[in-house]
């Protein structure tokens, strides 16, 4: 309750519409796998909520909202972030890859996508999607070369049924063939 009479006293009011002095919406671009868009934003729409809410990419998982658990995980400019935590306003510009754009135009999956279900490395499959992109952006940042240093490079991708062991594999797997985009 605290929180709702803090935001009263700041001019916000539940279904008032935005605060004063805010537009509306924003206009933004943003190349979402490899398709330039056009759009308008509120301000206060996370890139999570855009992908999901807007443009019907249901890939990206809503898992705490909070950028604990990587269910959100996407690739900005080829480099992986929590998405519940990026404002799309501030992304004005950028490349966004999500899960559904990791696959071919001709549907021909990625290799790690390959690997994932080679390796059977998922069970729930929730956090399949997260994991896969932070999976292609842990490849592509080069750090990880052993075992331990992708599990501790992944760790901040929870998964709730503890697919952990079959995920590193599916990892390892790419990482030797070289396989990674």
């Amino acid at each position: 309750m605290a929180d709702l009479e803090f935001l009263a006293r700041q001019g916000f009011a539940p279904d008032a519409g935005p605060p004063k002095g805010l537009p509306d919406e924003i206009p933004i671009t943003l190349t979402i796998n490899g398709e330039r868009r056009a759009l308008h934003v509120r301000p206060w729409t996370t890139l999570l909520d855009l992908l999901r809410e807007d443009l019907s990419l249901y890939g990206t998982k809503k898992g705490c909202d909070h950028g604990q658990c990587g269910a959100c995980t996407v690739l900005l400019d080829g480099e992986r972030i929590n998405s519940c935590l990026a404002l799309a306003v501030t992304k004005d510009g950028s490349e966004l890859t999500t899960v559904e754009g990791l696959a071919g135009k001709d549907g021909t999956l990625h290799p790690m996508q390959e690997a994932f279900i080679e390796h059977d490395a998922f069970q729930c499959g929730y956090c399949t999607p997260g994991q896969i992109c932070s999976a292609v952006g842990l490849l592509k940042e080069g750090h990880a070369k052993t075992r331990e240093e992708i599990r501790e490079m992944m760790s901040g991708n929870l998964c709730r049924c503890g697919a952990y062991t079959n995920i590193v594999d599916a990892i390892e797997d790419v990482l030797a063939k070289g396989a990674a985009k």
